[in-house]
């Protein structure tokens, strides 16, 4: 499975345009392109960084869509009255323990990895992350996509809120720290978002 973000910095006066907009427009269009098996977009409200991710069955579905997709970005990106970039990622693992709600929020961490660690890094996702997470109250599910070219990697974990989050963020904290040092990653930058659309149907891979 792979994957494409388009990362908007948004106006945060037209986020809610922007997310009407995704979810009337851009989520129906890409239901009707080969391969394609969702969509997400996560916000945060206070900077305006708005990260919509798209799901493919394979690679050539990804690499087919470039076209048809870059004037739903174009357009998306002047409904959020923002700039844009895009990243390809490879969706190394995902794991639900059951589907998001309303008032879901999602903490991603970017990591960067030696290339020779991509496969242990994976490993340790979900041999030791994924278990661990698993016994924290409020976890609903995680990700981990790959950049190879890039040495990165980013992990996604969405709460039944962030209330939820908050009540385990110590224990989450401390998880993540060891899980990084055994992976023998770096921790780029980590960020709380608002998970305003749920619809990747990425099957389970962990």
């Amino acid at each position: 499975m792979y994957a494409r973000s388009t990362t908007i910095m948004a106006h945060p006066s037209f986020i809610d345009a922007g997310i009407k907009h995704m979810s009337d427009t851009v989520m129906p269009a890409l239901a009707d392109y080969e391969g394609c098996a969702g969509l997400s977009l996560l916000v945060d409200r206070d900077s305006g960084r708005c990260i919509a991710t798209s799901s493919w069955m394979d690679e050539d579905a990804l690499r087919g869509s470039e076209g048809r997709v870059r004037e739903l970005r174009d357009r998306a990106t002047e409904m959020f009255h923002g700039t844009a970039t895009v990243e390809r990622w490879d969706i190394a693992a995902l794991h639900r323990d059951h589907p998001s709600a309303r008032g879901s929020c999602v903490r991603v961490t970017w990591l960067k990895l030696e290339p020779g660690h991509m496969t242990r890094a994976v490993d340790v996702f979900k041999l030791t992350a994924l278990p661990h997470m698993e016994e924290l109250d409020g976890f609903c599910s995680a990700s981990m996509m790959i950049d190879h070219a890039a040495g990165r990697a980013v992990v996604s974990v969405t709460w039944d809120s962030r209330e939820s989050f908050e009540r385990v963020q110590a224990a989450a904290d401390g998880m993540r720290t060891a899980v990084t040092r055994e992976m023998g990653a770096t921790v780029i930058e980590t960020c709380m978002f608002d998970l305003a659309i749920a619809h990747l149907h990425v099957p389970e891979m962990a």
